[in-house]
């Protein structure tokens, strides 16, 4: 545990005697209930200007957690707050994480504050990230009542180690990331990541980040609109819809959802598939904005150097190319050889740092989807940090 002691400044100190004794005594109460300082967390003063909201406040502790791996009920008025997401693979996560009283966990994918929530219930401590602050502000409205044993801070997960080792982590019982498009950013037409819903085509989920997709549909080259296509999406007709893109802007520009849909749709018609046919085009175009592939790839590079030995690291993917990084990263930072073909014998793998918990991705149960359709594409992949 982390111990920062705040230093008080009183008039009170005129007096040696009391003085002393009193500033001590206030500097405990301060300790105790994170005005300014997470004593489990370190000083907190480098972090302000990342601080989505106040530090701390003086809410009441929540009751112990209970012994079994289920989470109590989520109160019904946080469905009533303005941003409701519902997490997938709830119990999968808990049961790779086993979050305890004592254990440091961070979530690089704060969301809703559902996983967050479920972590805190059983008594961790929990760091979380968010970039978006819409979500910033509804998980702090939800995860009040866990005040002094939970945080969080603006960004995107790969700049986890600077914005950790700033504010004086060094080192996690757990990580956490649920990577993807959320329940409310399709849900909210005005963000512009639904293909079904008229709104600004947009995608970012860090609104202050420059890039949008329109700004992407509208200057790409088709070569570029291609590119990416395939890459993000493995869209098998990029060039089609590339062609078609460069072809209409010229007359119009790109600015709306629906506008780009209609137009995918009305030259690569659907014909019984399941799939909308600018499914993978929204998936390119929003992991282009967002740069998600390679938050991923460099969040894993870094992940591990910050687990404890025995810490879990749990990612939650949602299509193939994600899950595809995910299981390059753990099978190479799990296996204790490398070998190349112009090698003459095997080597140690200096990156053999894992072990893997699941050979094959969790998928969500036939219950949960029952309540979750949108768990149905949910992969989740966990690896333990070995020892020293």
């Amino acid at each position: 545990m982390l111990l920062a002691r705040a230093t008080i400044a009183s008039p009170l100190m005129t007096v040696p005697s009391l003085g002393s004794v009193l500033a001590e005594s206030w500097s405990r109460v301060l300790g105790l209930f994170q005005v300014g300082v997470w004593p489990w967390f370190g000083t907190s003063d480098a972090m302000d200007d990342l601080m989505p909201w106040g530090r701390g406040s003086l809410t009441s502790r929540p009751a112990p957690p209970s012994n079994d791996m289920e989470p109590s009920n989520e109160p019904v008025s946080t469905r009533d707050l303005p941003f409701y997401h519902l997490p997938v693979l709830m119990q999968e996560v808990l049961d790779m994480l086993q979050p305890a009283p004592g254990k440091l966990i961070f979530d690089g994918t704060l969301g809703g504050g559902g996983h967050s929530e479920a972590l805190l219930q059983k008594g961790a401590r929990v760091v979380a990230m968010d970039q978006d602050d819409a979500a910033l502000d509804y998980a702090g409205e939800r995860l009040k009542p866990y005040a002094d044993r939970f945080c969080a801070l603006k960004g995107n997960f790969r700049d986890f180690a600077a914005v950790l080792g700033e504010a004086g982590v060094t080192g996690l019982d757990g990580m956490l990331i649920d990577i993807g498009v959320s329940s409310h950013h399709l849900d909210a037409a005005e963000r512009g990541f639904s293909f079904a819903k008229e709104g600004p085509l947009d995608m970012r989920m860090n609104t202050s980040a420059p890039l949008t997709a329109a700004d992407i549909v509208n200057t790409y080259s088709q070569e570029d609109l291609e590119r990416i296509m395939r890459e993000n999406a493995e869209e098998p007709q990029a060039r089609r819809i590339a062609r078609a893109i460069v072809h209409d802007r010229e007359k119009q520009p790109f600015t709306t959802t629906l506008q780009l849909a209609e137009m995918i749709a009305r030259i690569c018609p659907q014909h019984g598939r399941k799939k909308h046919p600018a499914t993978l085009t929204f998936q390119a175009l929003r992991c282009e904005v967002n740069q998600e592939y390679n938050a991923l790839r460099e969040f894993l590079a870094a992940a591990t150097k910050w687990l404890k030995p025995g810490g879990r690291l749990v990612v939650i993917s949602f299509h193939s190319i994600e899950d595809r990084i995910v299981k390059q990263a753990f099978q190479h930072q799990s296996a204790a050889f490398i070998d190349r073909p112009e090698w003459p014998e095997a080597k140690r793998n200096p990156d053999c740092t894992l072990r893997l918990l699941t050979k094959k991705p969790i998928e969500a149960g036939e219950i949960e989807l029952s309540l979750n359709p949108r768990a149905r594409s949910a992969r989740l992949r966990a690896a333990e940090r070995l020892p020293e």
